[in-house]
């Protein structure tokens, strides 16, 4: 992180510009964030497990956008949908016909696109591990996600899925996708805003996920996607705990 970005969002916060708004989806109770930057301001919504909800200064995404449809009936419609990868948790053919609107654009791991309607597949960008893409005004980078624990790497492939760095003219949002502690997560620069996964067996344990994220030092982390198989082992408050530097830990409702 720059120190000139670190500063204008520190001073951001400090004069109270990172405001919390009402969630008008699934449940009461649940509050957006939202961040300014020198682009405009960033909505982040939670929904739930691994899908939330980005209202960007040039439009609106959803990132593994899953489940009922009604679930998004209170979000502005998706200009964007971002899918990292084909597992039921990240992407389901019927949440995503449903949300699609005419000119929502796609952008999807070479995995998924595979399983795509022949319409679908007309309409969707593909990205593989490392490669980029500019869609209207946002460069896209495709971060590798994969697992490394021995026993693990059939979960998550080296090489199939994908993570995401969403650069605004600067301001740099990193979604992890599913994935263990990685060098290339680790080698991440001047993020501002980042989601990071931790659950077991299939991604990683919050002290992984915390030591992973003090190397490279996003402005603002959300810990999501950690309930699973193992019933929510991985205790974000803990994770908090454990992540050093200059990190500010936010929390979002994602199981409420």
């Amino acid at each position: 992180m720059t120190q000139t970005r670190r500063t204008f969002l520190s001073a951001a916060a400090a004069a109270g510009t990172i405001t919390f708004l009402p969630f008008k989806g699934r449940a009461a109770g649940h509050m957006a964030n939202e961040f300014e930057s020198d682009v405009g301001p960033f909505t982040v919504h939670p929904v739930e497990h691994a899908s939330v909800v980005l209202e960007t200064p040039i439009g609106t995404i959803y990132v593994d956008a899953v489940g009922d449809p009604a679930l998004y009936s209170d979000f502005p419609a998706a200009d964007m949908i971002l899918i990292t990868h084909e597992h039921g948790d990240h992407y389901n053919a019927e949440t995503l016909a449903a949300l699609m609107g005419d000119d929502t654009m796609l952008l999807t791991n070479p995995a998924v696109f595979d399983m795509l309607s022949d319409d679908l597949k007309a309409r969707a960008t593909v990205l593989a591990n490392g490669e980029t893409s500019e869609q209207d005004g946002i460069s896209i980078a495709a971060i590798p996600a994969y697992n490394t624990t021995e026993g693990r790497e059939n979960f998550h492939p080296e090489g199939r899925d994908n993570g995401y760095v969403l650069d605004f003219d600067g301001f740099r949002i990193y979604l992890s996708g599913d994935t263990e502690d990685i060098p290339e997560m680790r080698a991440l620069e001047n993020i501002d805003l980042a989601f990071v996964c931790m659950n077991l067996p299939f991604t990683m344990d919050a002290e992984s996920a915390a030591s992973a994220v003090s190397e490279f030092a996003p402005t603002y982390v959300y810990p999501y996607h950690f309930r699973g198989r193992d019933g929510g082992t991985q205790d974000p408050a803990e994770f908090a705990e454990m992540v050093t530097g200059d990190v500010e830990v936010k929390m979002g409702g994602w199981y409420s």
